[in-house]
């Protein structure tokens, strides 16, 4: 390897060259759209004059290179970097300065370089596509006569140890300098800074390991430079500017020191280092340099000396002075886990066996929880907070039983729970195995997607004394019927409980129950999934409870029958005889801005916040009302207001430490309506071949006069009146790290912000959702430019257009998806995958249809008859049986 020393030179006007005697290269970053609103503002409405003053403030205060980025959804990101970069060549007092083309679209970053004047930067390339797409990317930045930033991303992902980064920096170094004949000194590489000091042992080295990886590039890799955005490193202290300020400092004093010669950073946020107080020095460098085990736990109660004093609050530790019971109940009642070790070791010493302290103190506080649970007193995110308190107690017990030999604490039963084969969902079971927990029922959670074999050979290794089913998805209401026909055949008589969004009473009484001789029982909510395990658990009542119920669903199925008796339907050449009748010759049919399909990787969260709905939010936790009604509640008010608090925070900690990946992908196609009930989805380019048929159902309950009968493809022109209509389709993530996630909360016996975490991410995906229809409607298609709603009036859908989805009223067929997932890609371009049942998963994902005609409106299609489940199964060419499976809850009796 050649090893003469070269320096990075780069120029706008002047040249500026880069040399060990440099000072560090100040980057600024205020011409970006991600990290100034005020720029993007401008951008989009056009106001260059203004952003281009941003580019000379940055300039006029010291900034060596200036970044640009037009990476927005809302941007033509192509035009707006040429245009802005040309007004930039015309004004010499910012034009003196290099330029670093910022984007993770190379059209934007080649257009870029094609009017850039002067010697500047590309940021960035790695090799997260391949090395070929690497090479090809590199070989025209060399063309171009540009520098580049390599991230320290591979097809594996980013770096994110020590070890891993120079791994990457060595490999893109060998194929830039071997391969493709780039300069060494032109290569600079962004080795990745994340944020220390967030409570996770696996970021305790974050900082440190940049550190030692950069000393290993300027050591090892010749020539080369390193960079990075500095303010990620104190993500976790955001609202607490003194020590962000003495964290970016120590950080850059240990980097620079090590090599780290260019890099983003706010001057305003930057403390002198010889004037950081010692004390706070002490304990910044502790965590940056990763010195000492507690060194996190030590900087954020120190940090709250250092916040003003306007923000101090005062801590009622006055508990503290009651007897040890009050103390131990209070912690459990408040889920406060602060002092628990400390209580819980001291009635250890006052017990004869450990095991006491499980039975006798905790479980007289947890029967406190109970009380007030049950009498309305106490709601369930506060029951799941006192979950987390008892399970931090008994982890600290645990020990100190096993060596004492002295038996199990005293269980109320044993309780199975799984969410069935094919479903990903587990809030709902998750939230009623903590409140069974904390009434001294042992759970055996098998977690998502479980096999029937699994929960039946599970269910007589672990001899429970009840089965609780879970599903959200309709497919599963059919697991949980094979489940109770193969409870019965291998003569079980444990209790059966059905529970999830899709499960009902009524389906319960229906379906399930006739196939099982023994207990099945509904459970509406974990509220009352105690009462009810109990009444089903108690030998001394449960003959009659159960008697009741069995002989309660006999008059629902009875009643059910009747209601259904009832009902007529037409028959399907007749139901397409009363379609929804649109007049094509008159209604306004838009030609989309943009056709094909368009895919978003690693999407900016911080953009859906304004987005979310946070009414079902509640409903997750069991909380009736609106948002935000509901904070101000006379019941449940102050509930909901701690739990929104702490959704906050999460939500805070989720953003600012990039915990969950957003992805999303969609598509606007021609498309004409076909055979009454079908849409036929065209190429692009061409009318005449067909990629996909999407098969949607029509409702055939008989109307009355006037009132049609709809399908989804009424709403697109059909292809004999000679129209050119549209249809799109999409799937949308925030679920990518949510299970780790949560996996991790639990391993710390963190129930509520295991379920929070996942809360956070169904919201996060609905918004997603919400604010790519949206985009859509105003831009990508653009049928509805002046759009112009309140988040409210979103949640209401007082917008044009649908976007209805496979399994939902509109359209109950889940296997739907299939044809979404072959005409997007979608596994294969964001990751999210189908299961057997056609759930999707990461489980925080949405998918679904865009219909833009102006009469285009939502609707159930209920109950069909075996006629149509016949046509549809034609039509798709799939087994009728497969079918039915698919369609069973659909099917008229």
């Amino acid at each position: 390897m050649n090893t003469e020393k070269k320096y990075l030179k780069l120029s706008g006007l002047e040249p500026l060259i880069i040399t060990p005697e440099s000072n560090f290269i100040n980057v600024g970053e205020r011409t970006n759209v991600a990290g100034s609103r005020k720029f993007l503002r401008l951008i989009k409405e056009e106001k260059f004059d203004e952003a281009l003053a941003i580019a000379r403030h940055q300039v006029e205060g010291g900034a060596q290179i200036i970044d640009i980025n037009m990476d927005d959804g809302l941007l033509e990101g192509k035009e707006a970097m040429v245009r802005f970069m040309n007004l930039i060549a015309a004004e010499p007092d910012i034009a003196r300065v290099p330029i670093m083309i910022d984007s993770s679209k190379w059209e934007i970053i080649e257009a870029g370089l094609q009017v850039a004047q002067g010697k500047c930067v590309v940021n960035s390339i790695s090799l997260k596509e391949g090395e070929m797409q690497f090479i090809e990317q590199a070989r025209k930045i060399k063309m171009y006569g540009a520098a580049v930033i390599v991230m320290a991303f591979d097809e594996f992902g980013q770096a994110d140890t020590y070890e891993r980064r120079i791994e990457i920096a060595k490999r893109s170094y060998d194929v830039l300098v071997n391969k493709v004949g780039f300069p060494s000194e032109d290569i600079i590489f962004d080795l990745n800074i994340f944020p220390v000091a967030t409570g996770m042992d696996e970021h305790k080295r974050n900082a440190i390991d940049f550190i030692e990886a950069t000393r290993w590039v300027r050591e090892n890799l010749p020539n080369a430079s390193v960079s990075g955005g500095v303010s990620n490193v104190s993500f976790s202290f955001r609202g607490n500017n003194a020590v962000r300020e003495a964290m970016h400092s120590v950080f850059l004093y240990y980097a620079i020191k090590a090599g780290m010669n260019i890099g983003i950073v706010n001057p305003a946020m930057l403390e002198v280092y010889d004037d950081i107080p010692k004390d706070l020095l002490e304990h910044v460098e502790d965590v940056i340099l990763d010195r000492r085990e507690d060194a996190t736990e030590r900087l954020l109660d120190f940090a709250e000396s250092v916040v003003s004093t306007s923000k101090e609050r005062k801590v009622d530790l006055s508990w503290r002075e009651k007897p040890l019971q009050e103390r131990i109940t209070h912690s459990l009642v408040k889920g406060l886990d602060e002092f628990i070790v400390e209580d819980v070791e001291a009635a250890r010493l006052e017990a004869v066996k450990p095991i006491e302290v499980i039975e006798g103190n905790l479980m007289i506080g947890m029967n406190v929880v109970g009380d007030l649970f049950g009498s309305g007193k106490m709601f369930l995110p506060q029951v799941v907070k006192s979950a987390r308190v008892m399970k931090k107690a008994v982890a600290y017990l645990l020990p100190f039983i096993e060596l004492d030999k002295g038996g199990a604490s005293q269980s109320n039963g044993k309780i199975l729970l799984a969410t069935v084969k094919g479903d990903v969902h587990d809030i709902g079971k998750n939230i009623v195995g903590v409140v069974l927990g904390c009434n001294n029922y042992d759970i055996v959670d098998l977690g998502v997607m479980v096999a029937p074999e699994k929960i039946i050979q599970a269910a007589k290794d672990k001899n429970v004394d009840a089965i609780g089913l879970s599903g959200l998805i309709t497919p599963s209401l059919d697991e949980m019927v094979y489940l109770a026909k193969e409870m019965e055949r291998q003569n079980f008589e444990v209790p059966l409980l059905i529970g999830g969004a899709t499960t009902s009473k009524a389906h319960t009484a229906v379906k399930i129950d006739p196939q099982y001789k023994n207990a099945v029982v509904h459970v509406h909510d974990a509220s009352r999934a105690v009462t009810v395990v109990g009444d089903l658990l108690n030998k001394r009542t449960n003959q009659k409870y159960v008697g009741d119920i069995k002989a309660d669903y006999v008059k629902v199925r009875e009643g059910f029958a009747n209601r259904s008796s009832k009902k007529e339907y037409v028959s399907l050449v007749n139901a397409r005889k009363n379609k929804f009748n649109i007049d094509w010759n008159t209604t306004t049919i838009k030609k989309p801005n943009f056709e094909g399909i368009q895919v978003f990787e690693d999407f900016d969260l911080t953009k859906l916040v304004d987005y979310i709905d946070w009414t079902p939010f509640f409903r997750t936790w069991e909380l009736a009302g609106k948002y935000p009604a509901i904070l101000s509640d006379e019941v449940v008010g102050e509930s909901a207001t701690n739990l929104f608090n702490d959704a906050k925070l999460m939500l805070a900690k989720v953003l600012n430490e990039n915990l969950l990946t957003a992805k999303a992908v969609f598509g606007i196609f021609p498309a004409n309506s076909v055979n009454d009930d079908d849409v036929e989805i065209y190429a692009h380019t061409d009318r005449t071949k067909v990629n996909v048929q999407f098969v949607t159902l029509r409702q055939q309950l008989k109307k009355k006069a006037g009132i049609p009968n709809i399908a989804l493809a009424d709403f697109v022109a059909p292809k004999e009146t000679g129209i050119e209509d549209y249809m799109g389709a999409f799937c949308v993530s925030t679920g990518f790290g949510t299970a780790e996630l949560a996996a991790e909360f639990e391993r710390d016996h963190d129930d509520y912000n295991s379920i929070m975490i996942k809360a956070i991410a169904d919201r996060l995906a609905e918004a997603f959702a919400e604010y790519l229809h949206e985009k859509v409607r105003k831009e990508y298609w653009g049928y509805a430019t002046d759009e112009g709603l309140s988040n409210e009036e979103l949640i209401k859908e007082n917008y044009k257009g649908i976007r209805p989805a496979p399994g939902y009223p509109a359209c109950p067929d889940h296997t739907e998806k299939w044809t979404i997932w072959d005409l997007l890609s979608v596994k294969e371009t964001i990751g999210v995958e189908l299961t057997d049942s056609l759930a999707m998963w990461p489980a925080a994902s949405v998918s679904g249809y865009y219909f833009g005609n102006e009469k285009a409106k939502y609707f159930g299609v209920g109950k069909i008859t075996e006629e149509q489940l016949k046509s549809v199964a034609d039509r798709k060419n799939i087994d009728l049986e497969v079918m039915r499976k698919w369609l069973n809850p659909n099917l008229a009796e």
